[in-house]
């Protein structure tokens, strides 16, 4: 039976990373994922561009039940940290809003570097290989026995880099959470994040024509005390609605709850209908397109009831009252979503390993020599670049800690 100092479970951005950076700190690394492909989902993000991680990150940007948990690993490995080493491997990249940074060329140069440090850490990779069950012999040299499709192999530790359930077409699977449970660790519930929202069909049957229409908008979402708010695009789409401003208010929509869109969120919208009803003889619509789309400024005054006839008619001859309530819809509509597209249009997958049963220095669960880390732990970023970021830190921070037990301690980082 082969034996390592640890076995990486998960060939995505977090395993990656960890096995290059544990390989490089001296541990006998060997790395497994049942997919064919390593590393899909690098490979197909940013539109194939991979937004790697973003200048501005902090924990304020991502979601836990635990939300001071991410700090520690954030900290240690920064953003500025990961574009050293794509600098050292020459990597070009631009930054495209927002501090999100993305590689010039293609995502396929993230995966290259990653490939690199795990051949410098002489990490040994079996791929495609299944995992079939995990043993824990107490007081063992090497206590966990991992049954894969390639043979059984025994480990000083385990790490599980597993992703979410997020995109399954691309091979996700719940094998993080069921190995967490093995181990009676617990979960939070799980749910798609940064995903399309869906709505009643009859409901939104008027606005499905306007498909593939974009224009930036203010969206929240909560109430008073915890309401959650971006400015960013919208896109609407056959079903409801997607773009980066609903993809990011989506992680923190709940089941049932509204969301409130200000389609105008740089005018005055009741000022700007009530300057034109006294200086214009054009219709609402036309008008109202000088603040919205044409299409959507159509679609809007057709489904304004208080406007009756008069959307058909000059804006000077419609009613103070009718003018005051399509700037309120404008300015707040406030609609409920029936659901969203769910893990098959998510980015990402919210829940996951409890971070209260992990350490924040080092990943390792209360389960000796058991750590976890990127996706399928209970840490979720916002959209541009930060789950990747999360990915890195959390997977230095793993590495180190394992060095530190199995070869001793070190601050080394890869530069």
């Amino acid at each position: 039976m082969q034996e390592f100092d640890v076995v990486i479970v998960g060939a995505g951005a977090a395993g990656l990373f960890c096995a290059g950076v544990a390989g490089q700190l001296g541990l006998k690394v060997l790395l497994l994922d049942h997919g064919e492909k390593v590393a899909e989902k690098i490979r197909i993000s940013g539109g194939g561009r991979c937004n790697f991680t973003n200048l501005d990150v902090t924990a304020a940007n991502f979601l836990s039940d635990n939300p001071r948990f991410a700090k520690s690993a954030l900290s240690r490995y920064t953003p500025r940290d990961f574009v050293a080493l794509l600098q050292k491997h020459g990597i070009a990249f631009h930054e495209k809003h927002k501090g999100q940074l993305f590689c010039d060329r293609s995502a396929e140069d993230i995966i290259t570097l990653l490939l690199c440090e795990c051949l410098s850490g002489g990490v040994t990779r079996w791929q495609p290989c299944s995992l079939k069950a995990v043993r824990y012999s107490d007081g063992a040299a090497h206590p966990y026995q991992i049954d894969t499709s390639s043979g059984t192999v025994a480990s000083k530790a385990l790490v599980v880099a597993t992703g979410g359930l997020s995109i399954p077409k691309i091979g996700a699977t719940d094998l993080g959470y069921r190995i967490a449970k093995q181990f009676d660790l617990p979960l939070i519930p799980t749910r798609p994040a940064l995903v399309p929202l869906t709505f009643d069909e009859t409901a939104w049957a008027p606005f499905s024509q306007l498909s593939g229409l974009s224009l930036p908008v203010q969206i929240s979402t909560g109430g008073k005390k915890d309401t959650t708010s971006f400015r960013e695009d919208l896109l609407f789409t056959h079903r409801g609605l997607s773009g980066p401003g609903v993809l990011q208010i989506s992680s923190y929509w709940k089941e049932g709850s509204s969301i409130r869109l200000n389609l105008a969120p740089d005018t005055d919208a009741a000022a700007f209908l009530q300057q034109a009803k006294s200086s214009s003889r054009k219709r609402i619509a036309n008008e109202l397109a000088a603040l919205l789309p044409s299409r959507l400024a159509d679609t809007w005054v057709a489904q304004c009831a208080p406007l009756g006839q008069a959307g058909d008619r000059p804006i000077s001859e419609a009613p103070d009252k009718a003018l005051n309530a399509l700037a309120e819809r404008i300015a707040r509509w406030e609609l409920t979503p029936t659901g969203t597209e769910g893990y098959r249009k998510a980015e990402v997958t919210a829940g996951g390993v409890d971070t209260r049963a992990l350490s924040s220095q080092t990943m390792e669960s209360k389960q000796p020599g058991l750590y976890f880390i990127g996706e399928v732990v209970d840490v979720t970023g916002w959209l541009g670049g930060y789950n990747f970021q999360w990915a890195w830190a959390s997977a230095f921070a793993c590495a180190q800690g394992l060095a530190a037990a199995y070869s001793g301690p070190t601050t080394q980082k890869m530069s």
